[in-house]
Parts: C-alpha cells; structure tokens; sequence
C-alpha cells in the first residue's frame, strides 16, 4: 500500500467526508460530513433515550399522583411505543454505519486510482456514471425500504414481543409490559391446556393444509384432463361454468354455504329431514366441521387449478400421445406416465404456494365457522380454528399478544423450512438453473 492510501482511508475514518476532500472531491466529501453531522446530533439527542426505553420498556406507568391536595393524572411511559421507537433507533444506527461504510470504500478506491494515475472525475461525472452503473438499485432503494420498515421491522418487533409479558392484564399504558426472558415458550409447552391447545390446532392446521392442498389440486387436474380429452364438445362452455364457483366472491360463497348447512334453518338439513333422514350437524360437531370446510374449500378451488392445468394441456406435444396409443397404452396409464408428470413438473411451484397458502388460510375457516365447534379443552380456540384464525382470536379478541408473537414465529419458522425444502427438491426449478 502506497503513502496516499491509508492517509485517505484514515481521514474517512476518522470523520466521513474528509479522505474525499483530501482525494479533492469536495462536494462529495461536504454530503458525507453533512451525514455525519446529522447523525451525530441525532446520536446525542435521541439515541440514548430510544435504547434506554428499549431495555427498560418504561418506568412510570400511568396513573394519579397527589401533588399537594390534590390529585393530577400522569401519562407515564408506553412500553410498546418506546419497544417501536427503540428498533426504528437500532435501523437507523445499522444505516449509519452502512453509509459510514461506503464512505471509507469510495475514499480507499479513489485513493488508489489516483496512485495509478486516474485522477476522480468531476462530482456531475460521478454522480451520473454512478446512476448509470447502479440504477437498478436506485429504482429499488424506495420498495427495499418500504419492505424494511413494513416487514422486516414488524417481524424483529414480533419476535420481542414474544419476550415480554404483554398479555391481559397487563397492557399499556395503564401497566408496563416487561422483558420475561423465555417464559412465555415454556409456558407455552410445559402448561397443559396451553401445550394441549397447541398441539391440537397445529396437527389440524398440517392436516387442513395438506388435504385442502391435495384436494383441489387432483380434482382440478382431473376435471381439466377430462374437459381436454377428444370427443368431448362444448369444452368453452363447461370451462365456464365449472369456473363460476373461482369468479364468485368468496366472502359470498362462504357466506352462502354458512347458511345452507346450518344445522337448525338450513336448506340442506331441511331437504334431508324431508326425505326422512336427520339432519347433519355440519358446523356444529368438530368431526364434521372439518370435513365440511375441506369439502366447501375443494368447492372454491378447484377452478384455479383446473384453468392453470388446462393451460398447460395445450402445451404437452401431440406426438406423445399418438405413440402411446400406437403401441396401445390405456387412457389410465398415458394419463399416469405422460399427462400427470408433466402438469406436475410445471406446476410444483404452484402447488407450494398453495400449502403455504392454505396453511394460513384465514378467510374459509373464519367466515364459514368462526373456529368454532367450541372445545372445552382449548383456551380461546375452536375444533376448526387454524393457527393463524387462533392467533386473530388470541391478539384481537383476547389480548394475548406474547402467547400470539410465539405462535407467529413457529408458524414463520414451519412455512419457511417447508417451502424452503420442498423448492430446493423440485425439479422445475432444478431444469431452470439448468438453462440459465
């Protein structure tokens, strides 16, 4: 390392802004001390109040305080406010020392062009050339930080919560939440009801997610090989209609079916007991609500399903399909060999998403039951609740919002393993790194 190196890369460390000045680029060298400036006044303003109320999460709940004869109300401190004030404080220190980063970097490099004789062109030249070489990443600086500030950040404050006693009772600001350490997972587990809650919602959950996956999946495909068969007419027309159920709303839907197939009033129930039969508790017995609202899902799914495999029918040569008959294969096995792993090899990834998607399917089980049968043994959930459809009721109805945060994180930590896993394995994306 030559003499004008380390002199450039020091003054930058030393105070952001000063290796440019010493490399001559001024008016780069004024914005970077101009950030420094800022940030240290922010630093010594706010920095320690946010990381204090971080850690503490307040000291002065609110309250009255007698001041002499008489009794005045105390705001006191909102230990979830400060808990937000405190992470946006650490965000912003991280983009602090990013910037103070970039600082050092651009005065080493230019310190080293110009020992090799490339003299720092002009701050117009450098800014253009730089918008040009980085323009991508200008264009998506505005929805990185939009996806900082709205994901990421709400995600770190989730997993805090799970660490606090932020539970009904005690909320704020009338009380101040406190860190509990690892309480609320053990509580979570080694509590009977809790544990017996858990394990019962999550193995229904895995279950709803697979058979609703599956479900519609095989009978979407099945119902669009059948429509592209040969010989059958009017394919626009059963298309249609069989893709009505997707185009209808599915509030509506779920609504509609909610009133079919109560139990007291309901049209289907009603038509059962006129042919002499009794009347199924549909959404009334936890055996049946479930099987109900896998069958009601089928119902509203399968169409999407039909319309992407009826797609991709059209692509699969004709040529395959000549030579199996040619050599005499069933209708069976040229669907078994050639038709199902060719749908499935594009359409692996769709299938994913959906069980992710069914696995927090919020709307099916919430419109059309509530979560309910009511269990005895849960606490605060029902017989069809999922856990995301336990965690609305635990954060919005019960103001359990620690027991919640937990639940979130498993949840956050099964669906990104799975998805993970199963889009590594699948051969799709294998072939499309293949061509890349």
């Amino acid at each position: 390392m030559t003499k004008h190196t380390p002199h450039a890369t020091l003054l930058s460390i030393l105070f952001m802004g000063l290796g440019q000045w010493y490399n001559r680029q001024f008016v780069k060298g004024m914005l970077f001390a101009l950030v420094e400036i800022g940030g240290i006044y922010w630093i010594v303003t706010r920095l320690a109040t946010s990381v204090k109320g971080l850690i503490t999460l307040g000291d002065t709940p609110r309250g009255m305080v007698k001041i002499g004869k008489e009794f005045k109300p105390v705001e006191g401190d909102h230990s979830i406010f400060m808990m937000v004030e405190g992470l946006i404080a650490l965000i912003f220190v991280l983009l602090l020392l990013f910037v103070y980063f970039l600082c050092v970097r651009d005065a080493r490099l230019t310190a080293l062009n110009r020992e090799k004789g490339i003299e720092p062109p002009s701050f117009r030249i450098s800014w253009s050339n730089m918008a040009n070489r980085n323009f991508p990443y200008f264009i998506l600086a505005i929805p990185i930080m939009a996806a900082v500030l709205f994901t990421v950040m709400p995600i770190v404050f989730t997993v805090l919560v799970a660490f606090t006693d932020f539970a009904a009772p005690n909320l704020p600001p009338a009380k101040l939440v406190n860190w509990v350490g690892l309480d609320v997972f053990e509580n979570l587990v080694n509590l009977g009801s809790w544990s017996k809650t858990l394990i019962g919602v999550a193995a229904w959950t895995v279950f709803w997610s697979v058979a609703a996956t599956l479900t519609t999946y095989m009978l979407g495909t099945i119902v669009a090989v059948l429509i592209h068969q040969k010989g059958i007419r009017l394919k626009t027309f059963w298309r249609t209609i069989l893709v009505i159920p997707f185009a209808v709303p599915n509030l509506v839907s779920l609504l509609v079916f909610r009133n079919l197939l109560n139990e007291q009033f309901g049209p289907i129930n009603q038509y059962l007991e006129l042919l002499g039969l009794s009347g199924i508790p549909w959404l009334n017995d936890p055996t049946w609500a479930r099987i109900t609202v896998i069958a009601v899902n089928l119902w509203l799914g399968f169409p999407l399903i039909m319309i992407l495999v009826s797609g991709i029918l059209t692509t699969i040569s004709k040529d395959l399909y000549e030579a199996a008959e040619v050599d005499g294969a069933s209708r069976f096995f040229i669907f078994r060999v050639i038709t199902f792993p060719l749908v499935l090899f594009s359409t692996a990834p769709i299938l994913i998403t959906q069980f992710a998607s069914n696995f927090n399917n919020f709307n099916v089980i919430f419109l059309l039951t509530n979560g309910n049968p009511v269990m005895p043994d849960y606490i605060y959930a029902g017989g069809t609740d999922l856990l995301v459809t336990w965690l609305y009721k635990l954060t919005l109805t019960n103001n359990q919002y620690n027991f919640a945060s937990v639940l979130s994180i498993l949840v956050f930590i099964f669906i990104a393993t799975i998805s993970i896993i199963n889009y590594r394995k699948t051969q799709s994306f294998k072939e499309e790194d293949l061509i890349q």
